[in-house]
């Protein structure tokens, strides 16, 4: 029998979840047509070039809501795998995601798995004494009031410990 995380170690839940999400979801994508490579983590960029056009890593981050450092590493996975070329932005430092070829052809299939992801989520939603999405946005949204090492500090007092002043 599988056991259910510590519910005080909070990571280690969320990441159980996650991966738990994500398994379900990629197991669905050789019925949907997608390819044995295509992780679910590519859905919300590819959906965001498609709607957007190209965009740089830094505007691809900001439109799904993920760190710079998150989207170069999807990026970068997609490349790899044929979904995105990188090329050169006005900014030598900058990249421009553009979807291939091979991406724009699964665009069809993406967007199926999207709708049923949606469509699967709500209906998990209606077991649940909120919608997920809802309580993840609150907590991102109490996290901008004040983050999670203030509530740390303030939780111990607030001071630093002896092995931290002593560095």
């Amino acid at each position: 029998m599988a056991r259910t995380p510590d519910p005080e170690a909070i990571g280690t839940l969320l990441r159980h979840v996650h991966d738990l999400l994500d398994a379900d979801i990629a197991r669905t994508y050789p019925d949907l047509g997608l390819p044995d490579n295509y992780r679910p983590r590519h859905s919300p960029l590819m959906r965001a070039l498609a709607t957007h056009g190209p965009l740089s890593i830094r505007e691809l981050a900001d439109a799904v809501g993920v760190t710079h450092s998150a989207a170069s590493q999807s990026a970068a996975m997609m490349v790899r795998d044929g979904l995105l070329e990188l090329r050169p932005g006005a900014d030598a430092r900058q990249r421009i995601a553009h979807l291939t070829e091979r991406a724009q052809e699964l665009m069809p299939a993406v967007d199926a798995e999207w709708r049923l992801v949606v469509a699967a989520m709500r209906e998990l939603d209606d077991e649940l004494p909120a919608p997920l999405a809802d309580v993840l946005l609150a907590v991102l949204d109490a996290l901008g009031r004040r983050s999670l090492r203030e509530r740390i500090l303030s939780a111990g007092g607030g001071g630093r410990s002896a092995s931290d002043s002593a560095g």
